[in-house]
């Protein structure tokens, strides 16, 4: 049996913008895993609540998610929410940076 091309074609193009995926979309998914995987053990699964160690995150500013994450320090500035410094800095996690800062900022500031 023969495929037309056009068939072929269609079905690549599809398949191409699966591939692609869906921009912002994707990277909130791909913090929402990333924060569930690494951050639940002190911060509540649930970003807007408090923790059993950590403070609530969610609404935090891509730099300060940078900066607690990478280098345990905070913004110029910046007051926390807690004085304990218990965390750490986490490097392992640097490429997932930008998708825990879309996660963390999809979703209503902690009160």
């Amino acid at each position: 049996m023969r495929i037309p091309v056009r068939v072929v074609v269609a079905l690549s193009a599809v398949a191409a913008a699966a591939c692609k995926g869906g921009g912002e979309a994707d990277a909130i998914e791909l913090g929402r895993r990333a924060y569930l995987a690494n951050c639940t053990a002190c911060h509540n699964p649930d970003p807007t609540r408090d923790g059993s160690v950590g403070p609530a995150v969610a609404g935090s500013s891509p730099e300060l998610v940078r900066l607690r994450v990478l280098r345990a320090d905070y913004p110029p500035g910046y007051t926390p929410k807690r004085d304990t410094h218990l965390m750490p800095a986490q490097p392992f996690l640097a490429s997932e940076i930008e998708h825990l800062a879309a996660y963390l900022g999809s979703l209503p500031a902690a009160r």
